[in-house]
């Protein structure tokens, strides 16, 4: 089935190594290195720029690269998971998996929780559904989705979504900046951002 996960056309965009075949452990591993690297690049990028501003010309020494390194000592690698109430999991696993195409991830322990729950992959990310009691208000929330909460998907084409939307009868707002991003809600009232990468 072709979804705005996976068109039906397919285009490589993806660099050589990819995380979709690798097990969750691999994945986490695989984030951690790429998003280290690049964070420390600009870091150091960032160092050396305020260095020269400074009037010096030498680079970093060993003792500055170290305290760049350990900005943060426990390593903040990326975000693993985004949790989202709902009321019904049935209903919301047809909005997630039906129409928006996301897959389960079986590896993830879905009867070890004290509710019910799934959880869904977003790229090498995940969304958590769980059925728990909302104690946000349903109604009286922003119509456009980017002045609420919300959690961000990034996509390869808002076009194609807003088609998928618009066949399933689900309500949207484009974003008010003009950018390629559209804003929907779940049927809990979650709401969701898709932008064009």
């Amino acid at each position: 089935m072709a979804s705005i996960f996976r068109p039906s056309v397919s285009l490589d965009l993806r660099p050589k190594v990819t995380c979709t075949n690798l097990s969750t452990k691999e994945r986490f591993e695989f984030q951690k290195k790429s998003l280290r690297k690049e964070r420390l690049n600009l870091r150091l990028c960032g160092f050396k720029a305020n260095k020269a501003q400074q009037g010096s010309v030498e680079g970093v020494s060993v003792i500055e690269e170290k305290e760049l390194n350990n900005i943060t000592d426990y390593g903040v690698v990326g975000v693993h998971h985004v949790g989202l109430l709902c009321e019904n999991l049935e209903r919301s696993l047809e909005f997630y998996q039906n129409i928006l195409g996301l897959e389960i991830n079986e590896a993830r322990p879905h009867d070890k929780l004290p509710y019910r729950g799934a959880w869904l992959w977003v790229g090498s990310e995940m969304i958590h559904l769980m059925e728990l009691p909302n104690p946000d208000p349903l109604t009286g929330r922003p119509e456009h989705g980017g002045r609420d909460r919300h959690a961000c998907i990034a996509i390869r084409n808002v076009s194609n979504l807003k088609e998928v939307l618009d066949q399933a009868g689900i309500e949207y707002t484009m974003s008010r900046s003009g950018r390629p991003a559209i804003f929907t809600r779940d049927p809990d009232a979650n709401a969701l951002e898709f932008t064009q990468v």
